[in-house]
């Protein structure tokens, strides 16, 4: 029997209408749609007129055997969608033991793209260039690795994207600041949301 097909769907950031005609297609075909958080893409699902599908949770905490199940699934071929919170699945965002385990298992795994917050970010910014870009997810909050991360964000000429918690902003702001105190830095919030910044 032929293994089925892991949709890894970008879902949209803030503004519903971001979604592709491809990811809609997707999770309508699906009997299955696999979810960070299983309330938000049944919120999503609704907005799109997708019913009657299956939800199961998959997130940073879910264990092997909750990953198996969804494995078992594709190895028995059905196809199945895996979408996160909001934009790329897997950019910064659990997924990666459901992509090891479809290919494992022989499953296909099809990226959908679409939204993206780093590269949102990025080109609002005006720091992009014909460079490329780094992007470096969340820093560690505090300590050794943390000054290694700025360090290796100090020692990187093109631009880095990052993601920060409202609540750790300043203290980031400033500990770049001290490290690059002359490099230019844009705050990206709430893109393609009403309070967009």
């Amino acid at each position: 029997m032929k293994a089925g097909t892991l949709f890894v769907v970008a879902t949209p950031i803030g503004n519903m209408k971001d979604i592709t005609v491809r990811a809609v297609e997707a999770l309508g075909a699906v009997s299955t749609v696999a979810a960070e958080d299983t309330r938000r893409t049944r919120e999503l699902l609704s907005h799109l007129g997708i019913a009657g599908k299956r939800l199961a949770s998959v997130h940073a905490h879910s264990s092997e055997a909750e990953v198996e199940k969804l494995a078992e699934r594709l190895a028995a071929g059905e196809d199945v969608a895996f979408a996160t919170d909001a934009g790329t699945p897997l950019v910064s965002d659990p997924g990666s033991a459901l992509v090891a385990a479809a290919i494992r298992v022989g499953a296909q795994v099809v990226p959908i793209p679409g939204p993206s917050a780093v590269l949102a970010a990025l080109v609002a910014s005006g720091l992009a260039s014909d460079a490329g870009f780094r992007f470096t997810a969340f820093l560690p909050r505090d300590g050794t690795k943390r000054r290694e991360a700025i360090a290796v964000i100090a020692g990187t000429p093109e631009p880095v994207v990052m993601f920060e918690s409202a609540l750790r902003l300043g203290a980031t702001l400033r500990d770049l600041a001290e490290a690059m105190p002359i490099r230019a830095a844009c705050v990206v919030r709430e893109i393609t949301k009403v309070h967009e910044e």
